[in-house]
């Protein structure tokens, strides 16, 4: 019987119908940014904290809406010790274009297998990202997830998230 629950929950899984909460381990990614170098989540591990903010497709008004947002506000990030990329299952020529459109200083990742978006339990029935963000700790713990996204304080949000996690800051 274990192993038959077992096997069912893998399956809702796999299919993102199962979503991860607060505590559970992130699922390791590996995905080309928008800047032509390739991110893994296993290389900020014991270093920095990672914001992982899924969006759903570029060009589009709310995603451009918060890729400005977090573009023109970054200084509110960078005093502290996590890094932060905004991820679609857009191509990567679609991201770079996006990225560079809206003066992104920050990559923007592409997963066109949908596979990292299905792992996340993101993937939409549309075949799109739900507009989600995940807070991941150095230790690779999802330590909180926004499933509210407001486009247009998502800098000022995720620093306010960042102090309220107390998050290291690497700058005062």
């Amino acid at each position: 019987m274990k192993t038959v629950l077992a096997s069912v929950l893998l399956s809702l899984w796999s299919l993102g119908a199962l979503s991860l909460e607060v505590g559970d381990q992130a699922p390791d990614f590996s995905l080309p940014g928008s800047d032509g170098q390739q991110y893994r989540l296993a290389d900020y591990r014991g270093k920095q904290a990672v914001i992982l903010a899924w969006f759903p497709k570029a060009y589009t008004r709310g995603c451009t809406i918060e890729c400005k947002s977090l573009a023109e506000n970054g200084h509110l990030l960078k005093p502290f010790a996590a890094t932060y990329f905004m991820a679609s299952v857009d191509p990567i020529e679609d991201n770079a274009g996006f990225a560079a459109e809206q003066k992104a200083d920050f990559p923007l990742l592409s997963d066109t297998s949908k596979k990292i978006a299905k792992a996340y339990g993101v993937l939409t029935q549309k075949g799109y990202a739900a507009r989600h963000t995940f807070y991941i700790d150095k230790h690779g713990k999802i330590v909180a997830i926004d499933r509210q996204v407001k486009p247009s304080t998502s800098a000022q949000d995720m620093a306010a998230m960042l102090a309220s996690l107390n998050i290291e800051r690497t700058e005062d």
